[in-house]
Parts: C-alpha cells; structure tokens; sequence
C-alpha cells in the first residue's frame, strides 16, 4: 500500500485529514476528545480543536 504524501509535517493530526478519512465516523470518542472544549479554530477549513497541533492554520479562540 502506498503511502499518503502529507502537505505538511504533522497533517495527518489535523482534523481535515482525519475528517477526510472518516476518523469521525470510525473513532466517534477519540474524535470528540479532540474537538471538546475547542479553544482553536483553523483559518483553512474552520474546523475547532482543543489543541492548535491537530489544525493546520490555528488561531486562538
């Protein structure tokens, strides 16, 4: 199986990815640890998280 090339270190922590590959839907309670109390939202795609190092462009709520 050939491996995803990842745009950036670490992408394949961000939401968007995960989001693309269906870690919401496969790991609802992983998924939701990562959202909960959210105090980052991402410039790109606007997906909130509680940690900066799981979105891509992350701003401070």
């Amino acid at each position: 199986m050939a491996k995803t090339k990842m745009p950036h270190s670490g992408h394949d922590k961000h939401l968007c990815y995960l989001n693309n590959i269906g870690f919401q839907i496969s790991n609802p309670g992983e998924y939701k640890n990562l959202v909960k109390n959210g105090k980052f939202v991402c410039r790109i795609c606007g997906r909130v998280a509680a940690k900066q190092n799981n979105l891509c462009k992350p701003v401070k709520l």
